[in-house]
């Protein structure tokens, strides 16, 4: 069967993303709505964050790929199989953007990846660099993408962030950006 299928011409290939779907008529005017805001924080001399979680990966001796600086014929030894060692469990950076400042926070749990998780990544930004920063803040506004922990339909993540709010003593603004296709 398989030499007939090469006789007729096939081969095994793998699938190649190359379509993609229509984009969102209002795209554009969402992303100068969002940019207008984070322009008008900075006039204001206002604190205005980029939220997101970053890829998750596992903890522990795995093979991770790139290379690293080490003695000829040192190589890292590492274990053969990528199972999820369930004592270490995963490493779930989210990340906190001053975008004013040009300046990151990262936030490590180990546990999921929650609103919860998310909005305590902004208190700790805020104890340790944000309050700083802007010491007469009123505002903060937070940008995020669509899913996950951060999510526009989370009622956790909104709840969580009132409690961040009636805590700090600000008025938090939260633009989501638009998504990429209808």
């Amino acid at each position: 069967m398989a030499a007939l299928l090469k006789d007729a011409g096939y081969s095994l290939q793998a699938n190649r993303k190359t379509r993609e779907g229509a984009g969102h008529p209002d795209r554009d005017a969402q992303f100068t709505y969002l940019n207008a805001g984070v322009r008008r924080a900075h006039r204001e001399r206002q604190p205005a964050i980029s939220v997101d979680t970053k890829k998750k990966e596992r903890v522990g001796d795995f093979k991770n790929g790139g290379r690293s600086g080490t003695r000829r014929g040192s190589r890292t030894e590492v274990r053969v199989h990528d199972f999820l060692d369930k004592t270490l469990g995963k490493a779930i950076p989210y990340g906190v953007y001053d975008l004013l400042n040009n300046h990151g926070w990262v936030s490590v749990g180990i546990d999921h990846d929650t609103a919860e998780f998310a909005v305590h990544s902004i208190r700790q930004w805020w104890t340790w660099m944000g309050r700083h920063r802007f010491p007469r803040a009123r505002t903060l506004l937070i940008t995020a993408d669509g899913g996950g922990s951060n999510g526009p339909r989370s009622r956790l993540w909104k709840r969580s962030l009132q409690t961040l709010a009636d805590d700090l003593g600000l008025t938090l603004s939260v633009y989501h950006f638009p998504p990429r296709h209808q």
